[in-house]
């Protein structure tokens, strides 16, 4: 290759570094799919382990979920997000991630709406406490519950059970990330920093618009990991639990 190449690679590159994704609109993607501009940017992000997304009028950079020189573990995560305080809150913030995941991720009409409409701080409150409730009725009776997947169901639930509920008042509380609403704005703030997600409303009653680089991320990346549909399958898990006991 040349040094040329190299130089072009190199400016996609870093520019995927910095915003994390390019769309069509930009000098870069067109320049991406050069073929030799193409071939070292793929080397490039297998050496520092990354990983490329591409769509049709969208490329993304993402960090693989080991062996890159830019995975974080825990604590630097916690030092560059001061919200998550320690790891049952680091755990939470999962679930109500992949809640939210879950939702939008179902089919196309789901996906529509949530794009239209969005989908409220509130809505996913209710959704999660419905989602945890159930996992605590599984649990009187099988609790090994979640040691296969190696998630500690029991600390998850008894965290979120004594966590204070806000129904109103939003804006006085929306700083208090020891109550459910403010987890909730912690774990959004995440997928907002990697701009995947739109968050409208703030000071009112906030809501969460996903963005089409989430929905190419699930689809070009998220599917191909065993661990995300696992945990998507939990997400799912109660609800035929509780439909299993009512019959």
């Amino acid at each position: 290759m040349s040094a040329e190449t190299i130089k072009r690679a190199a400016a996609v590159y870093f520019t995927l570094l910095k915003e994390k994704a390019i769309d069509e609109y930009s000098e870069h993607f067109q320049e991406y799919f050069d073929p030799e501009v193409r071939q070292t940017v793929l080397l490039l992000a297998d050496e520092s382990g990354t990983y490329i997304i591409e769509s049709p009028k969208r490329i993304q950079l993402v960090v693989q979920p080991t062996g890159s020189i830019f995975a974080t573990n825990f604590s630097h995560m916690k030092e560059k997000h001061k919200q998550i305080e320690s790891k049952r809150h680091f755990h939470l913030i999962s679930v109500v991630i992949m809640s939210f995941l879950a939702s939008i991720d179902r089919n196309q009409a789901a996906k529509i709406r949530s794009q239209r409409e969005g989908i409220s701080y509130y809505t996913l409150e209710r959704q999660v406490n419905d989602l945890i409730m159930n996992w605590d009725s599984i649990l009187k009776t099988k609790p090994s519950f979640g040691e296969e997947e190696r998630i500690d169901m029991k600390e998850v639930v008894t965290t979120w059970k004594y966590m204070e509920v806000e129904t109103e008042d939003y804006g006085a509380k929306k700083a208090n990330r020891r109550t459910r609403i403010g987890l909730i704005a912690s774990a959004m703030r995440l997928l907002e920093t990697e701009r995947l997600i739109v968050i409208l409303d703030r000071d009112d009653i906030p809501k969460v618009i996903p963005k089409q680089e989430l929905f190419e991320r699930i689809e070009y990346l998220y599917h191909d990991y065993d661990r995300y549909e696992l945990f998507k399958q939990l997400m799912t898990e109660g609800d035929q639990h509780a439909e299993d006991s009512s019959n």
